[in-house]
């Protein structure tokens, strides 16, 4: 009989080890999250302040000072400002699908459950008028293009949450699930204008306006290639093809990309960049279509070499590293995990990064901080779909990985 050698138990030990620190600690946000009725702050939620925005005079420049404020504030000041704790569709749509990746881990129906229940959820309170299934913010929004009033669909919101409702279908195999991404499908194609550019077409960020950001137009490229890869439907899959060209054209010298092309969208941060990681792997994986494989790889190279430091510290710009931020710390982690099967070393910088946010990010009540200035100075804001959603789905795909 063929035995392990004492090396082969140790890194056995070892990985058993790591997996109950992280389902610990997925445990722990899970019970926050319950106690406060998956509820909680949101990172730009400034204008819901009720005591402060009637000064603002709808001034796009005042609400500006006021929601960054918010937002940049070392401290939560949102309790003295009148701003409640909310539930977030985006924020429901990734605890979605972290339920669902702890059911398929552990076959424990208890988060089946939890799963349907927020399912149920998000298609109890959509954006109502839209041509299809679509999903927008509980406040109002101030960019630096364009005001945005609450429920007013994303095209982001409402292709993360599609795509939750795809992998809602492919586990559990209700019809129901699928009809809800045709639908989302069917509000990006209705409702959302695109602007053609060269041999590509960007998908607008909201409807009404025309406006580009390239994580928001292949997030959209994303769940109409994987709800095509379900229906067969080629309107999905044509448009797109030509929204992931658009992205791709503008893949720059050194492989990585702005957040938008205009002017004012001159930067490469790590969450942006991995969403669009993410988003050419799925279409790629979807449509079977290998053009764009070197542009992937290209830019997912530069994200890795670009993004991290040796001791799993993720770094929120190339050539920055603080504000350490939780949403880039949750995004690496999914992100890697992504990409495991095209770069096998990718789980021990996953699992690296995992311990050094539970270490330095959770707080003992079990959730999650927003942001890390210096080993001191902390926010602590405890943020739904920014902190809470986003850490429960990546940890929960790394330790179904495991």
């Amino acid at each position: 009989m063929r035995t392990l050698s004492d090396s082969q138990l140790a890194i056995r030990d070892d990985n058993k080890a790591v997996k109950n620190e992280l389902f610990e600690s997925i445990c722990r946000l899970t019970n926050w999250l319950e106690k406060n009725d998956y509820r909680g702050y949101d990172t730009f939620d400034g204008l819901n302040a009720k005591y402060l925005r009637p000064l603002t005079f709808n001034s796009g420049f005042l609400q500006t000072v006021l929601q960054q404020g918010v937002r940049r504030f070392p401290l939560n000041m949102r309790p003295l400002l009148g701003i409640s704790k909310s539930h977030s569709t985006k924020g429901m749509g990734f605890l979605a699908r972290g339920f669902m990746r702890l059911h398929e881990a552990t076959g424990d129906l208890a988060w089946r459950a939890k799963a349907e229940f927020v399912l149920q959820w998000l298609q109890q309170n959509q954006s109502p008028g839209y041509s299809g299934a679509c999903w927008g913010n509980h406040f109002d929004y101030q960019s630096r293009t364009f005001y945005l009033p609450k429920n007013v669909p994303t095209v982001v919101w409402t292709s993360l949450i599609g795509q939750a409702f795809l992998e809602a279908y492919d586990l559990f195999r209700s019809r129901s699930y699928l009809n809800i991404a045709v639908s989302s499908c069917e509000h990006i194609l209705g409702d959302l204008d695109t602007l053609a550019d060269k041999n590509g077409l960007c998908i607008s960020y909201i409807p009404g306006m025309n406006k580009q950001v390239h994580n928001a137009n292949v997030l959209g490229a994303s769940l109409l290639a994987r709800t095509y890869a379900h229906t067969g439907n080629e309107s999905y899959r044509e448009l797109a093809a030509r929204a992931i060209q658009y992205t791709a054209q503008y893949q720059r010298a050194d492989s990585s990309w702005y957040y938008g092309e205009a002017a004012n969208l001159h930067w490469v941060d790590n969450f942006h960049t991995a969403y669009v990681l993410d988003c050419f792997k799925h279409y790629i994986h979807s449509t079977g279509d290998e053009r764009f494989d070197k542009c992937m790889m290209n830019g997912y190279e530069f994200w890795k070499k670009a993004f991290f430091l040796e001791n799993g510290t993720p770094r929120y710009y190339h050539y920055k590293t603080l504000p350490i931020d939780i949403q880039c710390c949750s995004q690496a982690i999914d992100t890697l995990v992504l990409f495991n099967d095209r770069d096998p070393g990718n789980l021990s910088l996953a699992l690296k990064i995992a311990a050094w946010t539970i270490k330095n990010m959770q707080d003992a009540s079990g959730y999650f901080y927003y942001r890390r200035y210096s080993t001191l100075l902390v926010n602590k804001t405890p943020t739904l779909h920014w902190g809470q959603a986003t850490m429960l789905c990546a940890m929960a795909g790394l330790y179904k990985s495991l």
